[in-house]
């Protein structure tokens, strides 16, 4: 019998280790909602997480470096009348952040370098078109302001966000709720999957169907579906008997599955992480306390386990940090920001290497944040390819690109809107003056109390 060999891979060490407690985000109530999305986002300067909020929905925005406990005073983004379901932050601009609610609506915010100073009610856009919550939001890989929506009314919208048009309405298609929907690479497909047991491929501007999978996995639970390189399908769900599975597709042949392995037996819906860069997948269940890891090669069983990062409490969600806000110089592959019920903890992914030198194998050019096609010309028939950047030098945050609202509409209501938070800006100074002289009279006061008692 011939020796079992073990198969070589660069990832196969690839360990996790949860950050020091002063450099998690505490105190934060997150939301209580049971809806299956992440529930936080975050990109190199910001993360934005899903809060409790009465009377309405909001979402908080925490600079990075802003880390320890965070005030219960603190602001929050709070436009929505009912709560937040999806928020994601747009590739092509770390300062907005998209938002999906209960109350129908998607909005469009701008987030101030630093952080809110005080409250954010007013949105840049608000695109309406559904007719149920909006629970599934995600912006186009390479075309600038272009914003994909999916809402339990089984309509897929795809939106021109600056001129706040839904430009194609996809409400034929599902005909039941959407669990999942994302982009390809390059923005050119779209793939969702349904609760009536399929997976489509569609073509986002025509809106039909390219190929669809019947029953990818036999389990009535939800189904999570993600491109993975070559334009390979990989699905998470469950078998007859509530086992949690993985499975690898090639949309050209949907009849059998590539590869289809069974887990265990929890009940969370595994939120699949796939990086395009190193081929690695990572598993996330909702209500787990754990995040597996696997590669996906072009080899038998081409789902290949790596391993599994454990910890004592269960996640309520998790944030996927972009390529470029990694420290490569640490040979980070991956940042998760993992929440708890009143705490948000980063969690590093790390390749274990002695060299202290850039390693080219472990980042190759990457993702940046350019768009290679503005919306008229994508909607038009026109296609980008990512434009890709080195992270040697580290990845240095040039002016993003401008956001700017077209539509004659919005202009005014943006601008009146922005001419509103200048007058905040200014009654939040007054405030601020009007405390610091009631201070200084306090400790006048004071001075004046202790003089007389020593005195007597």
């Amino acid at each position: 019998m011939a020796p079992r060999v073990v198969r070589t891979s660069k990832f196969r060490h690839v360990f996790g280790q949860a950050v020091k407690a002063d450099q998690c985000y505490d105190d934060i109530r997150i939301s209580q909602m049971t809806w299956d999305s992440n529930f936080c986002t975050v990109n190199p300067k910001f993360v934005a997480m899903i809060v409790d909020a009465s009377g309405g929905g909001a979402f908080i925005v925490l600079p990075l470096n802003k880390t320890g406990r965070i005030d219960m005073s603190y602001p929050t983004v709070c436009g929505h009348t009912g709560p937040v379901l999806d928020i994601e932050w747009c590739p092509h601009n770390d300062n907005i952040i998209a938002s999906g609610s209960e109350d129908c609506s998607v909005m469009i915010w701008e987030i101030p370098d630093g952080g809110l100073v005080s409250p954010l009610t007013t949105a840049l856009v608000k695109l309406e078109g559904h007719s149920k919550r909006v629970g599934i939001l995600n912006w186009h890989p390479t075309a600038h302001n272009v914003l994909m929506s999916a809402g339990c009314d089984n309509v897929v919208i795809l939106w021109n966000v600056a001129r706040g048009e839904a430009v194609v309405r996809m409400d034929t298609q599902h005909t039941d709720l959407i669990y999942s929907a994302c982009w390809n690479r390059d923005g050119t497909q779209l793939l969702t999957s349904c609760k009536d047991k399929k997976i489509r491929v569609l073509d986002p501007r025509k809106g039909s169907v390219i190929a669809e999978k019947d029953k990818p996995h036999e389990g009535s639970r939800p189904v999570r579906a993600v491109f993975v390189n070559d334009g390979k399908i990989l699905t998470t769900g469950f078998s007859r008997m509530s086992e949690r599975q993985v499975a690898l597709w090639d949309p050209s042949n949907f009849s059998e599955a590539l590869t289809l392995q069974e887990l265990d037996t929890s009940s969370g819906v595994l939120l699949p992480f796939f990086d395009p860069d190193t081929c690695v997948v990572y598993l996330c269940g909702k209500g787990d306390s754990s995040i597996r890891y696997f590669e996906v090669t072009d080899e038998a069983p081409y789902v290949h386990y790596l391993s599994m990062y454990s910890s004592k409490e269960s996640q309520k969600g998790m944030g996927y940090m972009p390529k470029r806000g990694l420290e490569v110089n640490k040979c980070e592959i991956a940042r998760f920001y993992k929440l708890h019920e009143r705490k948000c903890e980063p969690i590093v992914m790390t390749v274990p290497r002695k060299s202290d030198l850039f390693q080219e194998d472990l980042f190759p050019d990457t993702v940046g944040p350019e768009p290679s096609v503005e919306a008229d010309d994508w909607f038009s028939g026109k296609d980008g390819q990512p434009i890709l950047i080195s992270l040697k030098d580290g990845f240095v945050a040039t002016k993003p690109k401008e956001f700017k609202v077209i539509k004659s509409l919005m202009a005014t209501t943006t601008s009146s809107s922005s001419s509103q938070s200048h007058g905040d800006n200014s009654e939040v100074q007054a405030l601020q003056s009007e405390v610091k002289e009631l201070k200084k009279a306090i400790e006048e006061l004071t001075k004046r109390v202790s003089e007389l008692e020593s005195k007597n």
